[in-house]
């Protein structure tokens, strides 16, 4: 993770090998770490801890979960998806009694996604069924609000990266108004073009600079990642 020239920070995605149980469902496991290199610790720490429970047959989300540790802030929440009667139940952990006892509950688009889920369901696009310029949907929720993510397919490049050359497919999701991205192009996605699909890279333009992530390392991948001479 970078920010301007600086290594800022890693994050690591885990898949769980075994498999869960939530709301009836078969389900996947899937977390994704994230923290702050040691030099930038001591100004500001993040250990941050974005989660997910996805039904292995729909890939739709059942649970997601965010636990956030990022200097004095501290969040602790579980949203519920009912995709049935298209709710979210959004719950908080109290700080002082350490339960889910702040509970509110919001309208969702059909099929909505949490962050993780939206990352997952890139992975089940049959891109040579669609061209370049067109544009995908997603539609999502987080914190209280729903929404429909447009992302574009710009097509094909091949990433120089620490593991080699990786074909990638690219994709720009079209951001809307916001006080830390700019402008609707400003991030850039590329998706590695074999089945496997997992995310290279990812570029951000911000009003206070720029920021971005590079795949380092992978391992127990269920297909060989692709990588060109």
């Amino acid at each position: 993770m970078t920010f301007g020239f600086f290594t800022v920070g890693k994050s690591v995605t885990r898949v769980d090998p075994a498999f869960h149980q939530v709301n009836g469902k078969t389900c996947y496991k899937i977390d994704a770490y994230g923290e702050t290199s040691d030099w930038i610790s001591w100004v500001a720490k993040i250990d941050d801890n974005w989660g997910a429970y996805l039904d292995t047959a729909t890939i739709s989300t059942q649970v997601g979960y965010r636990k956030l540790r990022e200097a004095r802030y501290r969040l602790d929440e579980r949203t519920e998806f009912d995709h049935k009667s298209k709710k979210a139940t959004v719950s908080v952990r109290d700080k002082k009694t350490g339960q889910f006892n702040k509970r509110k509950t919001f309208d969702i688009p059909e099929y909505a996604t949490d962050l993780i889920g939206g990352f997952v369901h890139l992975r089940f696009i049959d891109f040579s069924k669609i061209k370049r310029g067109d544009t995908i949907s997603i539609a999502g929720f987080l914190e209280d609000t729903g929404y429909h993510l447009k992302v574009q397919y710009k097509g094909k490049e091949t990433l120089n990266t620490r593991l080699g050359k990786i074909p990638c497919y690219v994709l720009i999701p079209k951001m809307p108004n916001n006080k830390l991205f700019d402008g609707e192009d400003s991030i850039k996605v590329w998706i590695s073009d074999d089945q496997n699909k997992i995310p290279v890279k990812i570029e951000a333009r911000m009003f206070v600079g720029s920021t971005g992530i590079e795949l380092t390392g992978v391992r127990q991948l269920r297909n060989q990642l692709r990588i060109i001479p």
